[in-house]
Parts: C-alpha cells; sequence; structure tokens
C-alpha cells in the first residue's frame, strides 16, 4: 500500500516522462526505501515507502554540478525558542510531502523503470522532470523551488541563516525556519500563519502539524513560563541499540583527568561500531551541552579508535542512562541580552599539546549557543591559549548579534564576555606584551576591534564560577551539577504529562493527578 501511495504521489507531480532511451545515454537505477515513522511517545505514526534513485552512480558534470543546500543551523533553532518563550510568539510545524520532488531538474537525467511501475512500454525508461530522492542536486533544487516562492510571498531571507525567513508588517511579525522539508513558524499572529499554511500548501502540498512539539529529534514542551528542550526518546534508542539500558548510571560522562591518546590501548578490529556511537552522541550534544567535552575528544580517535576509546564512549552512555531526558530550560521572565563565557584548557592533548578551546552563549538566561573544540595551532602560553578562546567566542557572538537583528530584537549594549584569565583580558584591550603575542596571527586580534566597536566588553570572573570549564575539562561531580544548575539544564521528564519538570515532586504530583 506504501509502494502504491508513492507511485501515485510521483505521477500526480508529473515527476518523469516515459520515453525511449536515446543514444549514448545511462540510466540510473532506483529502489523502494522502507521506514516506519514513530511519533516522539514512541506510538507509530505510519509506515512509509520512498523510491530513491542510486545517486553514488551519477556522474559530475554531467548528472549534476552544484549539490550545496542551506539547512538551519541548530543555534539559530535554540536561538527562536528562546525568544519566542519571551516574547510569547505561537509554534508551529509543518512538514512537505515529497519535499524533493517539487524541485525542478536543469540537466538531462534517465531513470530505470521502478519497481512493480506498469505505465509505458517495458522497453521505456523514465526522463526525471523533477528531482528525486537520492539525486545528488536534489537538496539543492528543492530549497532552490522553496525559497524562491517565499521571497514572492513577501518573506525577507536572513544573511546570518538562508534558511531563515522573516516577514514583518505595522500588525505582525513572522519568523520561518526550513531544515529540508520540516517548517518551523514563529509568529505573534494566527491570522498570518493561516495565510502562510493556505500559500505554502496550495504551492506543495504541506501536512500541519500543529503546534510545535517535535522537531528533528528535539522534545519541545511549553508552559506560559517557560520552554524546554531534550532529546529523551533519541537518547533512549541510542541506550537501548548499544545495550546499555540495563547498565548502572554514572555520575560523570568522562573520569576527571583522563588524558586519551591515540596509542593508548587495543586497536578495534571493526571501527564502524565506534564510528556510529561518537556519530549519534554528536547529535545528542544538541540538547546535552554537558557531555560536549567527553563527545568532541572521543571525535578525534575516529580513523583510528581502540578499546580505551571505545570504554570512554561507553562511560558517556552510562551517564546518559541517569537522565535521558535532560534538556535546555528557556524562561519566559528574562530579557534578551548577550553574555557569554569562554576558557581554554592548555596544552591537555597529549599527542599533538594543542589547547582545547570552549564558551557558552547565552541569551537572557538561555543557553544558545556552546563549543568545545581543539584549537589547530600550539599555544606557547595559558594567556595566549585563553585569548583565543576569546577571538572564536567573539565571532560567534557577532553572528549572533546579525541573526537578533533579523529576528527585530534589538542589542544597542556591549555583549559581555566573562574570562578568568587576566592576562587575556589586558591583551585583549590593549596592544600589551608584544614579545607574547607577536607571532599570533592577525585574525585573533579581531576581539579588539569588536571591543573598540562597542560590540562587545569583556569582564574577569572567578575560575569557580567559570561556566565554560564544563567545555575545556572532565569536571568532578559537585562542579558539573553546580555549573549545569547555572546553565538552566533541567533533570527530570514527565511524558504523560507533556512536557519536561522541574523535579521530581512536581513530577509525582501531577501523574498522581493524571491517574
Amino acid at each position: 500500500m506504501a509502494m502504491k501511495d508513492e507511485l501515485k504521489a510521483l505521477e500526480a507531480n508529473q515527476t518523469w516522462i516515459m520515453i525511449d532511451l536515446p543514444a549514448g545515454k545511462r540510466p540510473i537505477a532506483c529502489k523502494y526505501v522502507y521506514k516506519i515513522k514513530y511519533n516522539s511517545d514512541g506510538s507509530i505514526e505510519r509506515y512509509k515507502a520512498r523510491l530513491v534513485t542510486k545517486g553514488y552512480t551519477q556522474e559530475e558534470g554531467i548528472d549534476y554540478h552544484e549539490t550545496f543546500s542551506h539547512v538551519a543551523k541548530l543555534v539559530t533553532v535554540r536561538c527562536l525558542l528562546a525568544i519566542a518563550a519571551v516574547k510569547g510568539w505561537g509554534l508551529y510545524q509543518f512538514d512537505v510531502k515529497n519535499a524533493f520532488l517539487h524541485g525542478d531538474l536543469q540537466e538531462e537525467i534517465y531513470m530505470k523503470r521502478p519497481p512493480g511501475y506498469t505505465q509505458g512500454q517495458s522497453h521505456q525508461v523514465c526522463r526525471l522532470l523533477k528531482s528525486l530522492y537520492g539525486l545528488k542536486q536534489a537538496s539543492r533544487q528543492w530549497y532552490s523551488k522553496f525559497s524562491t516562492s517565499l521571497l514572492q510571498f513577501g518573506f525577507y531571507q536572513s544573511k546570518a541563516d538562508y534558511s531563515l525567513f522573516i516577514k514583518q508588517d505595522n500588525q505582525s511579525f513572522t519568523a520561518l525556519l526550513v531544515y529540508v522539508d520540516d517548517i518551523i513558524v514563529a509568529s505573534d499572529s494566527p491570522a498570518v500563519v493561516k495565510d502562510i499554511k493556505v500559500f505554502l500548501n496550495h504551492q506543495f502540498k504541506i501536512k500541519d502539524l500543529g503546534q510545535l512539539r517535535y522537531f528533528l529529534g528535539l522534545e519541545i514542551a511549553r508552559t506560559s513560563q517557560r520552554i524546554q528542550i531534550c532529546q529523551r526518546k533519541y537518547a533512549l534508542d541510542i541506550l537501548a541499540t548499544f545495550g546499555v539500558l540495563g547498565s548502572r548510571p554514572s555520575k560523570l560522562p568522562m573520569d576527571q583527568n583522563l588524558k586519551l591518546s591515540k596509542e593508548e590501548g587495543t586497536p578495534l578490529s571493526d571501527s564502524t561500531y565506534y564510528r556510529q556511537l561518537v556519530g549519534k552522541l554528536l547529535y545528542l550534544t544538541i540538547t546535552r551541552p554537558d557531555i560536549s567535552y567527553s563527545v568532541q575528544t572521543l571525535s578525534q580517535f575516529m580513523d583510528h579508535p581502540t578499546d580505551f576509546h571505545l570504554a570512554a564512549a561507553f562511560k558517556i552512555l552510562k551517564y546518559i542512562k541517569g537522565a535521558p531526558g535532560q534538556g535546555l530550560f528557556f524562561s519566559s521572565e528574562h530579557n534578551l541580552d548577550l553574555t557569554a563565557y569562554c576558557d581554554s584548557d592548555w596544552a591537555s592533548c597529549p599527542d599533538t599539546r594543542s589547547s582545547v578551546s570552549g564558551f557558552c552563549i547565552f541569551l537572557g538566561s538561555s543557553l544558545i549557543s556552546w563549543k568545545s573544540k581543539k584549537q589547530s595551532v600550539v599555544s606557547r602560553s595559558s594567556a595566549e591559549a585563553e585569548y583565543r578562546a576569546m577571538a572564536i567566542t567573539s565571532s560567534e557572538i557577532t553572528w549572533l548579534r546579525f541573526l537578533l537583528t533579523d529576528l527585530r530584537i534589538n542589542h544597542p549594549y556591549p555583549a559581555v564576555l566573562y574570562c578568568d584569565n587576566k592576562a587575556a583580558l589586558h591583551i585583549a584591550s590593549n596592544p600589551v606584551f608584544h614579545e607574547r603575542t607577536k607571532h599570533i596571527e592577525l585574525d585573533c586580534h579581531l576581539i579588539r576591534d569588536k571591543i573598540q566597536a562597542g560590540v562587545l566588553s569583556t569582564a574577569y570572573v572567578s575560575t569557580k564560577c567559570q561556566l565554560a570549564d564544563v567545555f575545556t575539562k572532565a569536571l568532578p561531580a559537585y562542579l558539573l551539577s553546580f555549573h549545569m544548575s547555572k546553565m538552566g539544564i533541567v533533570n527530570y521528564y514527565a511524558p504523560s504529562c507533556g512536557g519536561m519538570l522541574k523535579n521530581k515532586d512536581e513530577n509525582a504530583k501531577l501523574l498522581k493527578e493524571k491517574g
């Protein structure tokens, strides 16, 4: 039944015509991909069959040219949710049916007859008129068609994130964010949202999913006081896949002072298992900043993992087991000022002696952006390592200010950047310590220009209150818990109550009321 529905949709969309294969042309093959779509609570939504081409047989320059396509930055998603919590914007979700089929092809592409397709003569092939799943250029062609339609409808495309579209008039403001075929709409006017829905349904045929609750594996719960997001279902799926559901939970994602090396341990016979695990953990860091440092450390050994690295990865799984519903808390009762913390761990890599940079940026009290990353060059001092971390953070703040401008959020005051290294603060404010800094790349001195331009201001914070410590080193349990509470990371979840809760007492009370 699912295959028949797919073929009907393709025919209705006039995806191809049946013709004889021209001389000198080679058709690409196709197949069906079957998938079960689940709801956020784990129940089955529908069975789906999708016809995809074997795009890996396409030849560049003949079957395709450009393939790049924009997708929404996940920082933009968190930023939009944080602003919606404060502004009280409505959040809605749409899904485009057979999105890639709407893209118009510019190349001449032929495809073999789909299995079970009876139209035309047996020797004929499909001349593709529109893009199909699996084609190298499918995502690009779909995005081009979709963005053009939105611009014609009156939207403005953000230059900070090309997947963000804004529409504003005297009475309303609307932001639309697209991630391939999943769409988020945030607006202060239900009437405008209704008009957008009618327009999109006329152009592309969409499925109205109502209030935003489940997006790209993110579970969103909302009340009048807050928005909370987590990846509980995704986390539980990881635990089940790797057989950790019955393990004893760990209090830490990584042992304190553990320094992993490429030469340590016995190489794994099959590194695919390790790569799959780390890849899934990377996606979990969208709502779990507490494991960012541990996961980025493990991602450095993807080419040559050992049993020591795999054991460290399973330590993270056991930590996740302790609170699979842990996620971010966006309050509706705070301002929208930017505040940032940055830190580094000097020469912490035993293999390269490179330092680790880390930062976290808040919009009001909501954590919207963070990063843990090994620096590309070796720093000669801790002050230099901290200065490089400040430069990376200033670049992120600059981009966020552009994004906030597009979202019509005024930010007249400098963003405050907190650092726990006084020497780095002096270097950022004045061209001092010339002997220590003359070898540093010029782009790192961007932070001085930003300070002079009033984009940001620097301030000292004591090491014990440095929230960015979470992103540069493995911390003891008490300090990790302290920083998590300051960053607004929620620990408890009540799926039957429609969202995440702040403590066990509230959880038990609501569950009792629900019977």
